[in-house]
Parts: C-alpha cells; sequence; structure tokens
C-alpha cells in the first residue's frame, strides 16, 4: 500500500472513475476545486466507454500533463516539455501494464471491461506516482495550482 490508495479508495467508492481519480487527486494536492474539469474526465471512463480503449488511467494522466503544460489560451503557448512528457508516460505504461495485464486496454486489464477496484486501484496509484515523479522531473510543481 502507498500514499495514495486512501484517496483512490475513497474517490472510487465516491463513484469516481480512474480518469477522474487521476485528475481529482491532483486538484486535492493544489488545494483547489474544478468540478467541470472531473465531469469532462468522465468521458474518458472505461476506455472511453469502450473496453478496446485505452485505460482511463493513462488517458487521465495525459489530461493532467495537458493542464500543467498545454495551451490554454490564445496568448498562450504550449509548454516545450508537454510532448516529452507524454511520450515517457506512454512508453512507461504501455510497459507495465502490458507486462502484468497484456496490453493497456481495459479489456486487457479487467477480463470483462468493467473497473475492478482489486485491479484498477493498484494501476492508479503507480500511474498518478508515475505522473508525479515526471512532473518534477521537468521542473513543474504538482502542488502549485495552474489556470
Amino acid at each position: 500500500m502507498n500514499e495514495y490508495d486512501l484517496d483512490i479508495l475513497r474517490l472510487h467508492t465516491q463513484g469516481f472513475c480512474c480518469a477522474q481519480i487521476i485528475v481529482q487527486m491532483a486538484l486535492e494536492m493544489q488545494g483547489v476545486e474544478n468540478p467541470g474539469l472531473v465531469r469532462a474526465m468522465s468521458g474518458l471512463c472505461v476506455g472511453f466507454s469502450s473496453p478496446q480503449g485505452a485505460c482511463g488511467a493513462l488517458t487521465g494522466a495525459a489530461c493532467l500533463f495537458a493542464s500543467y503544460a498545454g495551451k490554454g489560451t490564445a496568448a498562450e503557448e504550449a509548454d516545450d516539455r508537454l510532448p516529452l512528457m507524454l511520450a515517457e508516460l506512454a512508453e512507461w505504461f504501455e510497459e507495465y501494464a502490458t507486462a502484468r495485464f497484456g496490453g493497456i486496454s481495459c479489456s486487457a486489464i479487467v477480463p470483462d471491461g468493467k473497473p475492478d477496484a482489486s485491479v484498477c486501484g493498484g494501476l492508479v496509484s503507480e500511474c498518478y506516482g508515475k505522473v508525479l515523479t515526471i512532473l518534477v522531473e521537468n521542473g513543474i510543481d504538482p502542488s502549485a495550482a495552474h489556470e
């Protein structure tokens, strides 16, 4: 058990999916609320509502990176580090999930393509930890609120 597991369990029992949990945990770390963002993340639940789609932990984590480093207004430019962070995450996730589950889709990770807290909780935890590591390695403070 690691430091994120209780938060993941709490959010799971509140009905949030993998992608929502990843983003909600980051928001809580920042001390901010953004129900619209959390709500939008539900579009990534259960592999885009297809068991053949990519795991919501991966897609949610990608969106989390973009929330820190993506273009948000016409006057902004995306951070040059974003593509590298996304590539590192994708490579890690594919290696991690494929070695353990045979792929990155919901149906590869859980046999019937339906979320299973005993399987998905650990995967979300590992993915969230990897996201924080990648952010810090790229000089981005995950606890700093950003807009």
